[in-house]
Parts: C-alpha cells; structure tokens; sequence
C-alpha cells in the first residue's frame, strides 16, 4: 500500500489523532474521552472536504455566516457532520446558530444565556453550550471572569435550563496555558461539569493531559491560510 503524503490535510489529520489518542494514554485517560475539533474556519469547502474524505466529522466554526455558507453543501454529502460554534456569538445571530450548530462553546454573558433560551424555545433544538471563561481577565476579550463562571453556569444551566455540558478558555498569548487549563479544569469540578474544551494546535496534548474533552486544533489539520 503506497504511504500516504507527509504534507496532506489526512496525513496531518491522522497525526493530530496519533498525538491526541498518545497524550490521553499517557495521561491515563481513554482517548475515546477527547473529541477533536477541527477548526475550519476561513477555509472553503473544496480545502474541508479532504478532510471529511478523510473520516473527521467534527468542525469548528467562528462565524454564522461563514458556516451557512459552506456547510449546507458538505452536509448534504457527508453524513453524521457535527458543527460547533467557537467563536463568539452576537444576540442577533442567536437563532440562526441554534438552526445549524450542535454545540455552542462560546456562552460568555447573561444576555446571550437568555437570548439562547428563547431561540431554543422557539426553533425546538437545543444545541450543547460551553460557558466560556475569560481565564486570563483580558480586557479585550470575551467570557465570564473566573469569579463570575459559577453565577454565569447557575444561571444558564440551573434558572434557563439550558443544556450546558462544559467550560471552555482561550490562555493569554504570552502565558503558559497550563496554569489556565488546570484553572478551568478546576471550576469545572466546583461546578459539576464533565466537559472542558481547551487546547488548540500549539498546546492540544498539554489540554489533553490537563483533562480536555474538546480540542480545537485548525492549523495543525489545514495548514496556514496563504
């Protein structure tokens, strides 16, 4: 059987897996427990559908309009395909994502838990949510404060009723993200919650080995936008 190219979206695909399924043995996990996500985002459908071609049926997507243009087409080809919304989510786009996302990582203010509650109640789907923690505090970026997640969880999870699964971060740039990590996997038990998504392609395993379910790994699959 001819090897496959090193420089292919399956071949780099099927070495993200290795490493995935490699950091959770060593971190005595089942590598069944870690859903990679693979982030097309900016990408067009003829670069996404190698990858499906490949077997990977879970994307990540940053945008609602983008998604709704590309993934309709590919659905209809490719069965069982899993979209999660990973970046962040306007009000007014609320039920357009409730329509075409099964997972929604990016629940980071009251205001969008309640906007999420009634789009569900009116389109009947109900995606699972990740509350996104802003670990680092960064001003410029979105999600609760550490100290704000549990009132942000109670709220969307315990008053809404929403189907709220997990906690998700994105580190500070210029820090090492396994203090985050180890923090979001920290509230995360406080909360009773089983899911963390965390770790993108430069520090998936080190997420792995911290105990995420998720990783949301792009680059690493589709090489960098030229």
């Amino acid at each position: 059987m001819p090897e496959m190219p090193a420089d292919t979206p399956a071949a780099r695909l099927s070495a993200v897996r290795d490493r995935v399924a490699a950091a959770a043995r060593e971190a005595g996990r089942d590598p069944a427990a870690v859903t990679l996500v693979a982030v097309s985002k900016t990408f067009d459908a003829d670069h996404i559908r190698p990858v499906l071609e490949a077997g990977q049926r879970v994307f990540g997507e940053n945008r609602v309009q983008e998604a709704k243009a590309k993934w309709p087409g590919l659905k209809a080809d490719f069965a069982n395909v899993e979209l999660h919304l990973i970046g962040p989510l306007q009000s007014n786009k609320a039920r357009e994502a409730v329509e075409l996302f099964d997972v929604i990582h990016t629940v980071d203010r009251p205001k969008i838990a309640h906007t999420l509650a009634a789009e569900m109640a009116r389109v009947g789907r109900r995606p699972r949510l990740f509350v996104e923690v802003n670990t680092g505090e960064e001003p410029q970026k979105a999600g609760a404060l550490p100290r704000e997640a549990a009132e942000l969880v109670r709220l969307a999870r315990d008053e809404l009723g929403l189907p709220v699964v997990g906690l998700m971060c994105i580190p500070p740039v210029d820090e090492e993200p396994a203090l985050h990590f180890a923090l979001l996997a920290k509230l995360a038990k406080e909360l009773g919650i089983a899911e963390l998504s965390m770790g993108m392609s430069a520090d998936y395993e080190t997420a792995v080995n911290l105990g995420a379910t998720c990783v949301r790994v792009g680059s690493a699959i589709f090489g960098h936008r030229g």
